[in-house]
């Protein structure tokens, strides 16, 4: 197991489990449809047979089945057969066990995180659709309350702007204005007309001078008083407001529509706002409070994964899997891939003694290739690493090149093989005819280092011997793992697995 590959696994275990099983293996369900599969479930867990057994713990044979058909589904490059996979299988359990030994599901850190991915997948189980329905019937309930009895009116007007910083020869001028307008409106002027080509509120004025349905508190008082003061058809003197000068005409008056007109513009704004959160934590904090202080939010949460756990087969195994997946990440990264990424003398002890293994076909070029402005710092970028480790350079290159808010250099330091990068090709491989863009803004390129025919130490080749040395620990631990825990396993039901429903 590469050091890449052994992180990547590493995330796959911690992070991708705990998204992708959330988009793509958790079906989302009503508790409706929880309880109409109660019945069928109940009856498939009595003829659930045990398919092994891990440190005298049993292990059925729908949890092996969830694991083998989830890990060999279509797509999977390396698919397994059923015996093959009992192996790895077992290698799996053996190490959560080891885990489980060492309380690392004790830990805060971990109960933490299992507790949220696992809240994330009963949360949607503890409101239905009933719930919902109560929720957006309270919100429509609660905006007839806040329109009040005297409902919605849809005013249009002709607007006049008054800044409040207005001199007086300002002020009186759109009074002027504004009572012209409205003694224009008296002796017969069409208002949609006044209001399209005289308002200076250019929205209403696109719309004939129609603001839209409001409701109290949503304007200013002084305009709505005025509005409401109207009745259908009729036009008010001018009014003032602290933004202006405004002549009112109601177009229209009505009361809420009823609920069922309603509800689905309701159930979209839920939707969109994501309104369920908020109605789940309601209905956690309703039973904190009735529970008059003996249940936490947790101890709830707790019961509700017990019921859906007992229900529904593919969320209990699910939620166990993630359970068994982070405890797997803790102590496989304790003992594996933290232990082999970091032991160097074991690293070190491992590559001289498999040298051999790590023989490059051609040649590398251990260094780095460097872009400059200035002539004079081609010489005095080999001057600043020379005798150095070649682990220290960039540490003493960004120091001395690149200390302030001046970048003096650019480099690319590592080992290069034939191909890796064209100054170097060109310059060290001598390939002919490679294309050498040139940086921008640094337009002398040079390299430094040394041309190798074969790793001359651990670190030239570290990634490699650090797989290596992690899948040597993995064998070890394994092997260990094997003589210190019992297993049983059960030839005649690994060969009913996804043959007996």
């Amino acid at each position: 197991m590469g050091l890449q590959h052994a992180q990547s696994q590493a995330t796959n275990y911690k992070l991708t489990t705990y998204k992708n099983n959330i988009r793509n293996n958790m079906k989302i369900k009503s508790l409706v449809t929880i309880f109409v599969l109660c019945a069928s479930n109940l009856m498939a867990q009595t003829n659930d047979p045990v398919i092994m057994k891990i440190a005298g713990k049993p292990v059925t044979r729908s949890e092996f089945e969830y694991s083998y058909n989830k890990n060999n589904s279509e797509g999977v490059i390396d698919k397994k057969t059923v015996e093959e996979y009992v192996e790895l299988f077992v290698n799996y359990k053996l190490k959560v066990q080891a885990a489980l030994d060492e309380r690392m599901d004790t830990l805060s850190s971990y109960k933490q995180e299992f507790r949220q991915y696992r809240d994330q997948q009963i949360r949607p189980f503890i409101i239905n659709d009933a719930d919902v329905e109560k929720e957006a019937r309270n919100i429509y309930d609660n905006e007839v309350k806040r329109i009040g009895p005297e409902g919605l009116v849809r005013p249009a007007h002709i607007f006049v702007r008054l800044s409040p910083n207005s001199d007086k020869a300002t002020e009186a001028a759109k009074k002027e204005r504004i009572d012209s307008i409205y003694k224009a409106l008296l002796n017969g002027a069409d208002f949609t007309e006044l209001a399209s080509t005289k308002s200076e509120d250019p929205g209403a004025a696109a719309q004939k001078g129609v603001i839209g349905w409001i409701t109290k508190g949503q304007t200013y008082e002084e305009f709505e008083k005025a509005a409401y003061a109207l009745q259908v058809g009729e036009v008010s003197e001018p009014t003032l407001s602290p933004v202006g000068w405004h002549i009112i005409k109601m177009t229209d008056r009505k009361q809420l529509e009823p609920y069922d007109t309603l509800r689905g513009n309701i159930m979209r704004f839920i939707e969109q706002r994501n309104l369920r959160e908020a109605f789940i934590n309601k209905k956690i904090n309703e039973q904190v409070d009735a529970s008059k202080g003996k249940k936490t939010a947790e101890q709830i949460m707790d019961e509700y994964a017990a019921e859906i756990e007992a229900k529904d087969a593919e969320m209990k195994h699910l939620i166990r899997e993630y359970h068994d997946g982070l405890l797997l990440f803790e102590i496989s990264n304790r003992e594996v891939w933290e232990k082999g990424t970091n032991d160097e003398e074991g690293l070190k002890a491992y590559f001289k003694k498999n040298k051999k293994k790590y023989r490059w076909d051609e040649p590398r070029f251990k260094g780095m290739v460097y872009h400059v402005k200035d002539q004079k710092d081609v010489k005095a970028v080999k001057k600043c690493v020379k005798g150095l480790a070649f682990a220290d350079w960039n540490e003493k290159l960004r120091s001395t090149f690149n200390g302030d808010s001046i970048i003096r250099i650019r480099v690319e330091k590592g080992i290069f093989k034939k191909g890796d990068n064209a100054l170097v090709d060109s310059v060290i491989f001598k390939v002919n005819n490679v294309d050498v863009k040139e940086t921008k803004n640094y337009p002398i390129d040079a390299v430094y280092g040394k041309k190798l025919k074969q790793p001359k130490e651990m670190s030239d080749v570290r990634n490699q011997v650090t797989a290596d040395y992690q899948a040597l620990l993995e064998k070890q631990w394994v092997a260990a793992l094997r003589k210190k825990y019992a297993v049983e396993v059960y030839p005649e039901i690994v060969a009913t697995v996804n043959k007996e429903k």
